[in-house]
C-alpha cells in the first residue's frame, strides 16, 4: 500500500469518526431539549448509559485523530532520552 493511499484512508477514518461523534452529540442535544420541553424525566440510568457511550465515542474520535501524533511525540521523547 502506498503512503499516499494510507494517508488518504487515515484522513477518511478521522473524518468518519468526527462525523459520528458530531451526529451522536446532535442526537444527545435534541433528546435533552425534548426532555426539558416535555418536563418528563425518564430516570437516571438512560442518562448514564448515554453519557458512557458519548464518552467512549469521543475517546475513539480523539484517538483516531491524535493517536498517530501522540505516538510520534512519544517516540521522539524516548529517542531523545540519553541514559548514563
Amino acid at each position: 500500500m502506498t503512503t499516499m493511499l494510507r494517508d488518504r484512508r487515515s484522513i477518511q477514518l478521522r473524518a468518519s469518526c468526527a462525523r459520528a461523534a458530531a451526529d451522536a452529540w446532535q442526537r444527545l442535544e435534541a433528546r435533552a431539549l425534548r426532555s426539558l420541553a416535555t418536563g418528563r424525566d425518564r430516570g437516571d440510568v438512560p442518562g448514564w448509559v448515554l453519557v458512557t457511550l458519548m464518552t467512549a465515542g469521543l475517546v475513539v474520535a480523539l484517538w483516531a485523530i491524535a493517536g498517530p501524533l501522540l505516538g510520534d511525540l512519544f517516540r521522539q521523547a524516548v529517542t531523545g532520552v540519553t541514559g548514563p
